[in-house]
């Protein structure tokens, strides 16, 4: 598979690494709810660029990281056992990047490139 339009990176905090083995699952809003169209896990570099359609059409995407079983495979307790990303990927062909900084008790994100 080719690059995903929507792709995320998850980088550790506390290690100054990349999270590898991060499980991610993207949904695509469906009427009132979401709908599951993919999963992955983060490679060696927190990364994940084969989540998803490579053309996705349209419309709001959610990428849900399961940030509990990362850090609970580290030994170490988190106030987050998940996050939620919501997206909005327009009709303008962009590549839609949404990186992740991820501590046990924070987290921030961005528009990336």
């Amino acid at each position: 598979m080719s690059t995903s339009r929507i792709t995320t990176h998850v980088l550790d905090a506390t290690t100054g690494r990349p999270a590898a083995g991060v499980a991610v699952e993207l949904y695509v809003r469906a009427g009132d709810g979401w709908s599951s169209i993919a999963t992955g896990a983060t490679d060696a570099d927190g990364r994940i660029s084969t989540l998803g359609p490579d053309e996705p059409a349209s419309g709001e995407y959610r990428l849900r990281f399961d940030t509990g079983a990362y850090f609970r495979a580290r030994g170490a307790e988190t106030f987050y056992p998940e996050v939620v990303l919501t997206v909005l990927v327009a009709d303008d062909g962009r590549h839609v990047h949404a990186p992740l900084l991820l501590s046990p008790f924070a987290y921030s994100t961005y528009r990336g490139s």
